[in-house]
């Protein structure tokens, strides 16, 4: 479920991507609070952002990983849950409050209060705004979906998601991650 309160008049769109406020997504002109993340869900997050710093960290591919941070899609301001900046990118935009485009690699963790129209609408966003590929993770569903430009990938408890464009080469148990 996520809180939704009008854009307050004096909070203009560079204030909020100069000074984002915390746990805030500008969406369609509102300002709408991420919230219904539990446990388990915080739990996937911390453990797919640690798993794609150790990779890019041993792999030599360098990069920044993250959680929770701001970025500028061609329609709002997002958050997504875990995200991946190359090291390029990381030299042009590694010191602004708000990344000005799509990571090139996010991931959602999809929470109980979550409806999975809107988690794929937000993936479709994520594409169209310069991000490769996104993680959709259903931790009750155990399923990850990965999704490209071209291709919709489906990983299953039993199976091993890999990246596919970006981070090449990691790959992650579904049991392990949503263990």
């Amino acid at each position: 479920m996520r809180a939704t309160a009008a854009l307050q008049d004096n909070l203009t769109i560079e204030e909020f991507i100069t000074e984002p406020p915390d746990n805030m997504e500008l969406v369609d002109g509102q300002l709408v609070e991420k919230n219904g993340m539990t446990l388990k869900t915080g739990k996937i997050q911390l453990s797919l952002g640690d798993a794609w710093k150790n990779y890019k960290d041993s792999s030599g591919q360098g990069g920044e990983a993250y959680v929770e941070v701001p970025c500028r899609t061609n329609r709002q301001i997002r958050r997504p849950d875990v995200a991946y900046l190359t090291p390029e990118l990381v030299a042009q935009f590694g010191n602004l409050a708000t990344l000005p485009q799509s990571f090139p690699l996010v991931a959602e963790i999809v929470s109980p209060t979550d409806i999975a129209e809107d988690v794929f609408l937000k993936a479709q966003e994520y594409l169209e705004s310069s991000c490769q590929e996104v993680w959709l993770v259903f931790p009750e569903s155990r399923l990850i979906f990965v999704m490209t430009q071209n291709q919709i990938l489906t990983f299953r408890s039993g199976d091993t998601a890999t990246t596919q464009q970006i981070l090449i080469g990691f790959s992650i148990e579904v049991d392990g991650l949503l263990g």
